[in-house]
């Protein structure tokens, strides 16, 4: 089990507000971007609001694939020989997609996807294709504290029914349960039905024997909503899949040490899409309120209406959309300061609701961009920083 008193594996608290740029140790800058639908958000860098309670080193994730440049570089020992120069510079953004139903939409050609940054010009990405069945991280949170914790009775079943069609064996799936504490199994089992069920009805078990204990105490340090859910961002940071959370929940946080707006920095900078499964009679106030339903749209997700006989339903509907969103693919702009920039995914000709999840990735080195012998990148083909300043929500 990890993170019992409601701070991620290493005791981190995100202050209000704060941006979560983390250094690489070979480069002095981070870079993240992030899609705001409504606004386009820019936040400070750097982790100079995180309290941690033991310093870790956090190597910054890289989305992309390799560009391969081949540069002829003539040697005193083999004036004919080439040389091969290969960086990492394209980015891969999650991108949901939906009809203004929130509906999918008919396959839209990859021509018509553009990408801008801090309000400069407008790029076509370089590639869009579904993300289909490429591996999932996926974190499922089954909130017993919320006010009508009925909808859990049936979870073991709901999620077991996820395989094999939903779920496959290369993705990566953990779950846990908030209640006075957050609860998971040890380890990450498969994603059969049997090993899907076996894990739900453990961390309910442990919820419950728990609950027991603390009766007497009445839950001294209880663990809240935004600060178990940035444990959970925290551990899917270190995974390799497409980072997702489905939460079960009524999206109300109960007296968090971190803010929403901060756990939406941090999930947005570790590329990790939360999607909130809410029952219809709590939905309307989620709505109102805000802060929970702009957390799952900031960070690249949505919220469901989900009734709790229709749990298993929904949460397959979810991978659905997860498994229908475009992987956009553009350049990386090439600058050599870090920080937080907008980005604003467009289709042309389209109407559309589009929710992009946040990346990070290292900044140029200065030596690199000097050396005689890099390849020059094509600046027509690479997005242009613009100088749109958004303030950002607290």
């Amino acid at each position: 089990m990890a993170g019992h008193d409601g701070h991620g594996p290493d005791g981190s608290d995100l202050s209000k507000g704060v941006g979560g740029c983390v250094a690489a140790a070979a480069f002095p800058f981070s870079v993240c971007f992030w899609n705001n639908p409504w606004v386009m958000r820019v936040g400070g860098s750097g982790w100079a609001g995180v309290r941690m309670r033991r310093t870790t080193a956090v190597k910054a994730c890289i989305w992309g694939l390799l560009c391969a440049c081949s540069v002829a570089a003539q040697t005193s020992e083999n004036a004919s020989s080439s040389t091969l120069h290969v960086y990492t510079n394209l980015v891969q953004i999650p991108t949901l997609v939906l009809g203004n139903d929130r509906k999918p939409m008919a396959r839209i050609d990859e021509q018509r996807f553009f990408v801008s940054l801090d309000g400069g010009r407008r790029l076509r990405a370089t590639h869009a294709r579904l993300e289909g069945d490429d591996p999932i991280s996926l974190t499922i949170l089954l909130d017993l504290s919320q006010s009508d914790p009925g909808i859990m009775l049936g979870a073991d079943q709901a999620i077991a029914s996820l395989a094999p069609l939903s779920l496959h064996a290369k993705d990566e799936v953990s779950i846990y349960a908030l209640d006075c504490q957050l609860i998971r199994p040890t380890d990450q089992g498969a994603t059969d039905a049997a090993t899907l069920k076996q894990q739900v009805d453990l961390v309910l078990r442990q919820s419950q024997s728990r609950d027991r204990r603390d009766t007497k105490q009445r839950c001294q340090n209880p663990s809240n909503l935004w600060d178990s859910l940035v444990t959970i961002v925290q551990a899917l940071s270190m995974q390799r899949g497409r980072r997702v959370i489905l939460a079960v929940t009524d999206g109300v946080d109960r007296g968090s040490r971190n803010s929403w707006n901060a756990l939406r920095d941090f999930a947005q900078t570790r590329s990790v899409a939360i999607f909130g499964l809410v029952q219809p009679g709590n939905l309307r106030d989620t709505q109102n309120e805000a802060p929970f339903n702009d957390l799952c749209q900031l960070s690249g997700g949505i919220l469901l209406p989900t009734p709790a006989k229709d749990l298993g339903k929904q949460l397959a509907w979810a991978v659905t959309l997860i498994r229908g969103r475009y992987i956009v693919e553009f350049p990386r702009p090439v600058t050599t300061v870090g920080g937080h920039y907008s980005m604003d995914i467009t289709i042309s000709r389209r109407r559309a609701f589009i929710r992009a999840a946040g990346a990070e990735f290292p900044t140029d080195d200065p030596a690199i961009l000097s050396d005689p012998s890099t390849a020059p990148p094509d600046l027509s083909r690479t997005p242009q920083l613009g100088n749109r300043k958004i303030l950002t929500p607290h």
